[in-house]
């Protein structure tokens, strides 16, 4: 098979994903369980979302971007699930080359908007707390805006750079990928090409999306914890944490297994686990996240009430 640069002049155009399992026993159970996960995530992340719209309490720049990040949530898990749930009910397991291009660019997209969405939002929580007499002013509805804009503007350069460059390389051999989306590092297996260049590209990706984006959130949070030990009050501390807790939740998770996913990169025996740390960062991450959201926050709680008994 060749694919990349001459894919035009070629006989086979396509991929072939082995998915999580081959066991056809199997197929039915997790079509299921993967559809009740993405009913699930779509439902609840546009619940939060309608909250924060009716609700004037959470016309907040917190909130804002909160709904900003349910969004960013339901378009991963949309990129990857409904193709998967494909996957199980055909026996057709194919891909074409332009698709699975197609998914990675979205994929990085969505997901890169994410890491600078969680970091806006760590400054956010550090402005409110450590700096709350110039919060209005620092943390404006333009400033908003043009927080939401410029993450999507650099997650947008981030994945076209990382699509182009990967369409630039001749895939032959084997087209079988061992997972059940496309991404940089089952890919990089497959390429006949040297993936020099892509890795470089990668490695300043992580550093400038993930290293970075992590240190701004310590730094952020390394202050708003001594602001909040020197609160007198108890329950000043412990209403100041809950603003945060939630949202430092989201941040491991999405970092933690972020980081395993593109630090095993040409590991070729890791990646069955890598599949199990895949399905932790499409599906059940954006699947937590507005639980999380929802249990830790009155706020939100109370909104959500609000809006299923319709008052």
């Amino acid at each position: 098979m060749q694919l990349g640069a001459s894919g035009n002049d070629s006989l086979e155009t396509k991929f072939v994903m082995l998915g999580l399992t081959d066991i056809p026993a199997l197929q039915p159970i997790l079509f299921v369980i993967f559809l009740l996960a993405y009913i699930a995530t779509i439902s609840g992340n546009f619940s939060i979302l309608a909250a924060i719209l009716i609700e004037p309490k959470l016309h907040t720049p917190m909130y804002f971007f909160l709904g900003n990040l349910s969004i960013l949530d339901v378009g991963c898990i949309t990129v990857t699930v409904p193709a998967m749930l494909q996957q199980f009910l055909s026996n057709d397991r194919s891909i074409p080359y332009r698709s699975c291009l197609s998914q990675l660019f979205f994929f990085h997209l969505l997901a890169g908007a994410d890491c600078f969405l969680l970091t806006v939002m760590a400054y956010d929580r550090y402005l409110a707390i450590c700096q709350p007499l110039t919060y209005s002013t620092r943390m404006s509805w333009g400033i908003q805006k043009a927080s939401v804009g410029m993450s999507c503007v650099f997650s947008f350069t981030n994945a076209l750079t990382h699509t182009v460059a990967l369409s630039t390389l001749k895939f032959c051999g084997s087209n079988v990928i061992n997972s059940f989306y496309c991404d940089l590092p089952q890919l990089f297996q497959l390429s006949c090409s040297s993936i020099q260049l892509n890795e470089q590209l990668l490695f300043v990706a992580s550093a400038f999306m993930g290293v970075a984006p992590l240190v701004l959130i310590t730094l952020s949070y390394a202050h708003v914890v001594a602001a909040v030990l020197r609160i007198r009050s108890a329950e000043g501390r412990k209403k100041a944490f809950s603003t945060c807790s939630s949202h430092l939740t989201v941040v491991s998770i999405f970092y933690g297994t972020g980081l395993f996913s593109y630090m095993r990169l040409g590991s070729v025996e890791a990646s069955d686990k890598e599949k199990s740390i895949g399905v932790f960062n499409t599906v059940i991450s954006p699947m937590l996240n507005p639980l999380i959201y929802s249990l830790r926050n009155p706020d939100v709680k109370g909104a959500l009430k609000r809006l299923l008994i319709g008052k």
